[in-house]
């Protein structure tokens, strides 16, 4: 058990959660969870410690309301803004948003798994017409072909309209096709058509939760807080193996499709509620929070949307980073379909097992799983943070060791004798695997953050390719649902798992990739065009460079085109061998004597640098050098355009 305290000698009276855990060789175990650092309430130590680093919101004035911000930067309230603030006590609005997103994949997931629990308790119903019931195989398999149908249209939009309603909507869309489901059941091929229907919908909200974290997950908090949400997809798995099971032995057999339609709509209302599509547009978050969010990331949430002929598609599928990310997804995808689908029927055909154990130690796994998601997010932060790892190392760590691990206990439970070492062996396995989702399921943000949401569309979409031919593999090895048969379909998963760690281990990366770089082509298109670029008035960028006009040149006008006030262009100089005479320039000599470090400094009005010792080109961060003068170069100075 555990509950919320105030610790005394912590600063500010930091809350902390503590948990008294019973154990077999003491009494209890006192354990505790810095509440603030969990859910980002609280800044790290590694900007304590360094202030010229990235000041988080705890280091603003206190004073700093939603007020003081400029008139352009409040968002309007909506009308139950006015009767009850869009927060939740003691929670950071990231967090919210983390949260939210991970109920959300708890709800979508959990109505996954109601078929196959009212297909199996249906079976020992008696006088039902068997013939009635809908193929199990097929219901399985329905919903994954829609769900895979629309990973990448859901990638396009998410990058291009607000991610936030495309996620609301969709799993508000499925709980209401959910509960259509009980009075068609009788029906196969209208209850094919709903899962279809669900799959087409459910198929964008592993986009639109990318495009969720694009403008809420600052950078060193991304595995924290995407592990967070992803942990919903496994929750839902266990949650929905007890719920069902007590909902249809007490309640009816189709109890949990009405369970689930219920709290999907609470929770769509809860969404629309409490989640913005991004910092900026939220009524009632805390500035401080505003303020970090958008110096952590920068000018990456002024990048222009992607649309269908902006994309990069060609480096795309040349880029074996993200083929290493397709690979990782489908390998991950093979082994928990094959979970979420027959890790009942394994247990029930190979070992004998009853409905209530598969209800019990069946959501152990599942269980474990969401504890070690979230827990692998704050390890791989905290790694890249302390500086011990860079970012490719970590994810090459997490992905490989967690997919190894699961592999290896994987070929264990195929060779184990008894009910208890199985699901001893499935339940370690699947709980390592759960470092794997810090590795290749939050790549897409660390490589091209502006096109993560269309990324996971096509690596998500690849991944469910797995699960439309998981059933029809596990038909074609286990026809007999024989023990024997069962243990070389679990093999061919471990090693399918053992070549995913090798192609990832190989071609996987942290780094941002050049062509997902937007200031390279803005650099690119600066060079050609050799004008001034213009700045959004609005933007971060643009409200970071008001301020006073600085000596030497700066800004001078703050509309939408800017305009800079650089030094002159240098007059012609004399070449070595010129003679001295009164028409020429002594600047040649000047600058031969002059010091590095008193060269003139020109300030660039580029809004995508800060002011300093720059060069002309805005991109590069560089004190300006003497004007080469040689012997062909002469006479040639006033021809260039400055």
């Amino acid at each position: 058990m555990g509950f919320l305290v105030r610790r005394r000698k912590s600063a500010n009276g930091k809350f902390v959660f503590v948990f008294f855990l019973w154990t077999k060789y003491s009494r209890f175990t006192l354990i505790w969870i810095d509440y603030d650092r969990f859910f980002c309430r609280q800044q790290y130590e590694d900007f304590e410690d360094d202030p010229t680093k990235l000041k988080t919101g705890e280091q603003q004035d206190d004073t700093l309301s939603i007020e003081s911000l400029p008139e352009y930067q409040k968002p309007p309230l909506r009308k139950i803004d006015y009767y009850i603030r869009a927060e939740i006590p003691f929670l950071s609005s990231r967090a919210t948003v983390s949260l939210l997103c991970c109920v959300g994949f708890i709800i979508m997931f959990g109505m996954r798994e109601i078929m196959g629990m009212v297909n199996s308790e249906m079976d020992d119903l008696k006088g039902k017409n068997s013939t009635a019931m809908p193929p199990s195989s097929s219901i399985e398999s329905a919903i994954f072909w829609g769900y895979m149908v629309t990973q990448l249209p859901g990638g396009l939009i998410a990058a291009a309209y607000p991610a936030n309603k495309l996620f609301g909507a969709a799993i508000g869309t499925s709980c209401i096709l959910n509960l259509m489901i009980p009075s068609l059941y009788d029906s196969p091929k209208m209850v094919i058509v709903i899962k279809v229907l669900q799959g087409l919908v459910e198929g964008v909200t592993y986009p639109a939760c990318h495009g969720i974290m694009r403008y809420w997950a600052p950078p060193l908090e991304r595995s924290r807080l995407a592990t967070v949400a992803f942990s919903g997809c496994y929750a839902g798995v266990m949650f929905s193996m007890m719920i069902c099971g007590l909902l249809i032995k007490n309640i009816s057999i189709f109890a949990p499709y009405y369970f689930y339609t219920f709290i999907g709509i609470l929770w769509y209302l809860s969404w629309l509620w409490l989640v913005f599509e991004k910092p900026s547009l939220h009524t009632c978050i805390d500035p401080k929070e505003l303020i970090f969010i958008e110096k952590s990331l920068g000018k990456q949430q002024s990048y222009t949307n992607p649309t269908l002929m902006n994309t990069p598609w060609r480096e795309f599928f040349t880029s074996l980073p993200c083929y290493a990310i397709f690979v990782a997804n489908f390998c991950r995808s093979w082994n928990f379909y094959l979970l979420v689908i027959f890790q009942a029927v394994y247990f029930k055909e190979a070992f004998g097992a009853s409905t209530a154990e598969n209800s019990t130690l069946g959501a152990l796994p599942h269980f474990l799983m969401t504890l070690v998601v979230p827990a692998g997010g704050i390890m791989a932060d905290r790694l890249r943070k302390k500086g011990i790892l860079n970012t490719t190392q970590v994810r090459k760590l997490f992905n490989c060791g967690g997919f190894g691990l699961e592999a290896t206990f994987f070929i264990a439970m195929a060779y184990s004798h008894t009910t208890l070492q199985a699901m001893t062996a499935l339940t370690i396995g699947v709980a390592f695997s759960g470092f794997a989702i810090s590795g290749f399921n939050v790549n897409h943000l660390d490589i091209a953050p502006k096109y993560a949401s269309i990324l996971m569309g096509l690596s998500n979409g690849i991944g469910t390719i797995a699960g439309a031919i998981v059933p029809a593999v596990k038909e074609f090895l286990v026809p007999n649902q024989t023990k024997e048969q069962w243990r070389i379909l679990i093999i061919v998963s471990a090693f399918i798992h053992y070549a995913g760690i090798t192609f990832y281990a190989l071609f996987a990366s942290g780094e941002l990739q050049p062509w997902a770089d937007q200031a390279v082509e803005e650099e690119k298109q600066w060079n050609q065009m050799n004008e001034s670029m213009p700045v959004t008035k609005y933007s971060t960028q643009s409200n970071g460079l008001m301020q006073q006009h600085q000596s030497g040149g700066g800004i001078t006008n703050y509309g939408a085109a800017m305009e800079t006030a650089l030094p002159p262009p240098p007059q012609p100089t004399a070449p070595p061998h010129a003679p001295n005479t009164s028409g020429v320039s002594q600047n040649y000599y000047q600058q031969q004597e002059e010091p590095l470090g008193q060269q003139s400094v020109i300030h660039s009005g580029n809004p995508f640098i800060s002011s300093g010792n720059l060069s002309r080109n805005p991109f590069r961060q560089e004190t300006v050098q003497p004007e080469p003068v040689d012997a062909y170069m002469h006479g040639t100075i006033d021809d260039r355009t400055y």
